[in-house]
Protein backbone atom coordinates (compact mmCIF):
# COMPACT_ATOMS: atom_id res chain seq x y z
CA UNK A 1 0.00 0.00 0.00
CA UNK A 2 1.52 3.47 -0.90
CA UNK A 3 -1.36 4.54 1.49
CA UNK A 4 -2.82 3.28 4.93
CA UNK A 5 -4.93 6.34 5.99
CA UNK A 6 -6.96 8.69 3.86
CA UNK A 7 -9.47 11.19 3.82
CA UNK A 8 -11.91 10.56 0.50
CA UNK A 9 -13.88 13.69 -0.19
CA UNK A 10 -17.12 12.94 -2.18
CA UNK A 11 -19.49 15.79 -3.63
CA UNK A 12 -23.52 15.34 -3.06
CA UNK A 13 -23.57 15.85 -6.76
CA UNK A 14 -21.38 12.60 -7.15
CA UNK A 15 -24.44 10.67 -5.55
CA UNK A 16 -27.11 12.18 -8.10
CA UNK A 17 -25.69 10.00 -10.96
CA UNK A 18 -27.87 10.83 -13.99
CA UNK A 19 -30.71 12.26 -12.18
CA UNK A 20 -31.30 15.83 -11.82
CA UNK A 21 -31.18 15.84 -7.86
CA UNK A 22 -31.58 13.50 -4.60
CA UNK A 23 -29.76 10.04 -4.46
CA UNK A 24 -28.85 7.37 -7.19
CA UNK A 25 -29.09 3.89 -4.98
CA UNK A 26 -26.89 2.28 -7.74
CA UNK A 27 -23.84 5.04 -7.47
CA UNK A 28 -24.21 4.99 -3.55
CA UNK A 29 -23.67 1.21 -3.96
CA UNK A 30 -21.14 1.35 -6.42
CA UNK A 31 -19.11 4.35 -4.09
CA UNK A 32 -19.65 1.48 -1.29
CA UNK A 33 -18.26 -1.47 -2.97
CA UNK A 34 -14.68 0.78 -3.93
CA UNK A 35 -14.13 1.65 -0.25
CA UNK A 36 -14.95 -1.90 0.74
CA UNK A 37 -11.98 -3.04 -1.61
CA UNK A 38 -10.05 -0.58 0.25
CA UNK A 39 -10.90 -1.60 3.80
CA UNK A 40 -10.11 -5.35 2.73
CA UNK A 41 -6.46 -4.23 2.73
CA UNK A 42 -6.71 -2.86 5.59
CA UNK A 43 -6.57 0.89 4.78
CA UNK A 44 -8.41 3.61 7.34
CA UNK A 45 -10.88 5.11 5.79
CA UNK A 46 -12.60 8.77 7.07
CA UNK A 47 -15.03 10.06 4.40
CA UNK A 48 -16.46 13.67 4.21
CA UNK A 49 -19.43 13.98 2.08
CA UNK A 50 -21.26 17.37 0.19
CA UNK A 51 -24.72 17.99 -0.03
CA UNK A 52 -24.75 19.85 -3.22
CA UNK A 53 -27.49 17.31 -4.39
CA UNK A 54 -29.96 18.27 -2.12
CA UNK A 55 -28.92 22.16 -1.05
CA UNK A 56 -26.14 24.03 -1.40
CA UNK A 57 -25.70 26.69 1.19
CA UNK A 58 -23.55 29.48 -0.82
CA UNK A 59 -26.24 28.81 -3.79
CA UNK A 60 -29.72 29.77 -1.13
CA UNK A 61 -27.55 33.22 0.15
CA UNK A 62 -26.69 34.27 -3.44
CA UNK A 63 -30.90 34.44 -3.77
CA UNK A 64 -31.25 36.59 -0.27
CA UNK A 65 -31.59 33.70 2.30
CA UNK A 66 -29.43 34.52 5.09
CA UNK A 67 -26.18 32.92 4.92
CA UNK A 68 -25.73 31.36 8.43
CA UNK A 69 -29.31 29.80 7.93
CA UNK A 70 -28.44 28.45 4.12
CA UNK A 71 -25.13 26.70 5.50
CA UNK A 72 -27.07 25.07 8.49
CA UNK A 73 -29.38 23.74 6.03
CA UNK A 74 -26.58 22.52 3.74
CA UNK A 75 -25.10 21.15 6.58
CA UNK A 76 -28.14 19.01 7.30
CA UNK A 77 -28.11 17.99 3.24
CA UNK A 78 -24.59 16.45 4.18
CA UNK A 79 -25.82 14.06 7.29
CA UNK A 80 -28.79 12.89 4.43
CA UNK A 81 -25.82 11.55 2.29
CA UNK A 82 -24.18 10.44 5.08
CA UNK A 83 -26.38 7.96 6.49
CA UNK A 84 -27.33 7.07 2.83
CA UNK A 85 -23.11 6.07 2.72
CA UNK A 86 -23.31 4.63 6.16
CA UNK A 87 -26.62 2.17 5.02
CA UNK A 88 -25.17 1.00 1.92
CA UNK A 89 -21.58 0.37 3.64
CA UNK A 90 -23.00 -1.63 6.05
CA UNK A 91 -25.68 -3.19 3.59
CA UNK A 92 -21.76 -4.46 2.36
CA UNK A 93 -20.92 -5.69 5.39
CA UNK A 94 -18.40 -2.17 6.02
CA UNK A 95 -18.66 -1.76 9.82
CA UNK A 96 -19.28 2.75 9.16
CA UNK A 97 -19.78 5.25 12.07
CA UNK A 98 -21.14 8.91 11.27
CA UNK A 99 -19.65 11.38 13.04
CA UNK A 100 -21.24 15.13 12.93
CA UNK A 101 -19.95 18.52 13.44
CA UNK A 102 -23.27 19.04 14.70
CA UNK A 103 -25.18 17.86 17.87
CA UNK A 104 -27.67 14.96 16.17
CA UNK A 105 -27.71 12.16 18.92
CA UNK A 106 -30.79 10.65 17.50
CA UNK A 107 -28.51 9.75 14.18
CA UNK A 108 -24.82 10.01 14.80
CA UNK A 109 -22.37 10.69 17.46
CA UNK A 110 -21.08 13.91 17.95
CA UNK A 111 -17.55 14.72 16.58
CA UNK A 112 -14.68 14.44 18.69
CA UNK A 113 -11.51 13.64 17.09
CA UNK A 114 -10.02 10.71 19.94
CA UNK A 115 -13.36 8.94 19.12
CA UNK A 116 -12.46 9.44 15.34
CA UNK A 117 -9.36 8.21 15.56
CA UNK A 118 -10.21 5.21 17.59
CA UNK A 119 -13.27 3.92 15.35
CA UNK A 120 -10.42 3.91 12.14
CA UNK A 121 -7.98 1.72 14.72
CA UNK A 122 -10.56 -0.55 14.82
CA UNK A 123 -11.51 -0.88 11.28
CA UNK A 124 -14.45 1.50 10.72
CA UNK A 125 -15.24 3.70 8.26
CA UNK A 126 -15.58 6.90 9.13
CA UNK A 127 -18.20 9.40 7.86
CA UNK A 128 -17.46 13.36 8.76
CA UNK A 129 -21.00 14.80 8.09
CA UNK A 130 -22.16 18.66 8.78
CA UNK A 131 -18.76 19.56 7.38
CA UNK A 132 -16.76 22.17 10.03
CA UNK A 133 -19.98 22.17 11.69
CA UNK A 134 -19.72 26.36 11.39
CA UNK A 135 -21.19 28.19 8.75
CA UNK A 136 -18.77 29.67 5.76
CA UNK A 137 -16.72 26.75 5.82
CA UNK A 138 -17.05 24.57 2.71
CA UNK A 139 -17.00 20.43 2.62
CA UNK A 140 -13.52 20.63 0.98
CA UNK A 141 -12.36 22.69 4.26
CA UNK A 142 -13.82 20.41 6.21
CA UNK A 143 -11.93 17.58 4.49
CA UNK A 144 -8.43 18.95 4.80
CA UNK A 145 -8.96 19.83 8.57
CA UNK A 146 -10.46 16.47 9.38
CA UNK A 147 -7.68 14.75 7.14
CA UNK A 148 -5.10 16.92 9.18
CA UNK A 149 -7.10 15.96 12.42
CA UNK A 150 -6.67 11.99 11.92
CA UNK A 151 -3.40 12.30 10.01
CA UNK A 152 -4.44 10.81 7.08
CA UNK A 153 -1.26 10.63 4.95
CA UNK A 154 -3.48 12.24 1.60
CA UNK A 155 -6.94 13.95 0.86
CA UNK A 156 -8.30 11.92 -2.16
CA UNK A 157 -10.70 14.02 -4.28
CA UNK A 158 -13.34 12.19 -6.00
CA UNK A 159 -14.89 13.85 -9.00
CA UNK A 160 -15.83 12.96 -12.38
CA UNK A 161 -13.36 13.52 -14.55
CA UNK A 162 -9.72 12.37 -14.23
CA UNK A 163 -7.35 14.86 -12.66
CA UNK A 164 -6.89 18.78 -12.82
CA UNK A 165 -6.75 20.46 -15.87
CA UNK A 166 -5.94 23.97 -17.20
CA UNK A 167 -9.59 24.33 -17.84
CA UNK A 168 -12.70 23.02 -17.90
CA UNK A 169 -11.98 20.15 -20.59
CA UNK A 170 -15.73 19.79 -20.88
CA UNK A 171 -15.83 23.40 -22.43
CA UNK A 172 -12.44 23.91 -23.95
CA UNK A 173 -10.92 21.38 -26.40
CA UNK A 174 -7.34 22.56 -25.86
CA UNK A 175 -7.44 21.86 -21.93
CA UNK A 176 -4.11 20.02 -20.47
CA UNK A 177 -3.94 18.17 -17.78
CA UNK A 178 -1.64 17.93 -14.84
CA UNK A 179 -0.22 14.96 -13.78
CA UNK A 180 1.55 16.74 -10.89
CA UNK A 181 0.67 19.92 -9.66
CA UNK A 182 2.41 22.27 -6.43
CA UNK A 183 -0.57 23.69 -3.87
CA UNK A 184 0.95 26.96 -5.11
CA UNK A 185 0.79 26.70 -8.41
CA UNK A 186 -3.19 25.71 -7.54
CA UNK A 187 -3.47 29.15 -5.66
CA UNK A 188 -2.02 31.41 -8.07
CA UNK A 189 -3.50 29.45 -10.96
CA UNK A 190 -6.83 29.68 -9.79
CA UNK A 191 -6.72 25.33 -10.73
CA UNK A 192 -9.98 24.30 -9.48
CA UNK A 193 -8.91 21.45 -7.61
CA UNK A 194 -10.33 22.50 -3.85
CA UNK A 195 -11.42 26.17 -2.52
CA UNK A 196 -8.57 28.26 -1.60
CA UNK A 197 -8.89 27.95 2.54
CA UNK A 198 -8.53 23.68 1.96
CA UNK A 199 -5.64 24.13 -0.51
CA UNK A 200 -4.02 26.28 2.17
CA UNK A 201 -4.20 24.39 5.01
CA UNK A 202 -3.00 21.20 2.91
CA UNK A 203 -0.42 23.28 1.65
CA UNK A 204 0.56 24.68 5.21
CA UNK A 205 0.56 21.23 6.98
CA UNK A 206 2.63 19.36 3.55
CA UNK A 207 -0.79 16.89 3.22
CA UNK A 208 -1.19 16.05 -0.49
CA UNK A 209 -4.49 16.13 -2.49
CA UNK A 210 -4.81 13.79 -5.10
CA UNK A 211 -7.73 14.38 -7.73
CA UNK A 212 -9.18 11.42 -9.94
CA UNK A 213 -12.24 10.24 -11.59
CA UNK A 214 -14.16 7.73 -8.84
CA UNK A 215 -16.80 7.19 -11.21
CA UNK A 216 -14.25 4.38 -13.01
CA UNK A 217 -13.97 1.27 -11.57
CA UNK A 218 -10.97 0.20 -9.61
CA UNK A 219 -9.46 3.74 -10.02
CA UNK A 220 -10.06 4.14 -5.62
CA UNK A 221 -7.93 1.25 -5.16
CA UNK A 222 -5.51 1.72 -8.08
CA UNK A 223 -4.44 4.99 -6.59
CA UNK A 224 -4.07 3.73 -2.78
CA UNK A 225 -2.06 1.00 -4.50
CA UNK A 226 -0.14 3.87 -5.78
CA UNK A 227 -0.35 3.69 -9.55
CA UNK A 228 -0.51 6.86 -11.41
CA UNK A 229 -4.07 8.06 -11.36
CA UNK A 230 -5.54 11.20 -11.82
CA UNK A 231 -3.30 14.60 -10.30
CA UNK A 232 -1.25 14.79 -7.36
CA UNK A 233 -1.31 17.95 -5.97
CA UNK A 234 1.85 17.95 -3.55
Amino acid sequence: MKYNRILLKLSGEALMGELKGGIDPDVVQMIAEQVKAIRELNVDVGLVIGGGNIFRGVAGATKGMDRVTADHMGMLATMINALALQDALEHNHVQTRVLSGMEMPRISENYIRRRAVRHLEKGRVVIFGSGTGNPYFSTDTAAALRANEINAEVVMKATNVDGVYSSDPKKDPNAIKFDRVSHQECLEKGLQVMDAAAIALCMDNKLPILVFNMMKPGNLIAAVMGEVVGTLVS
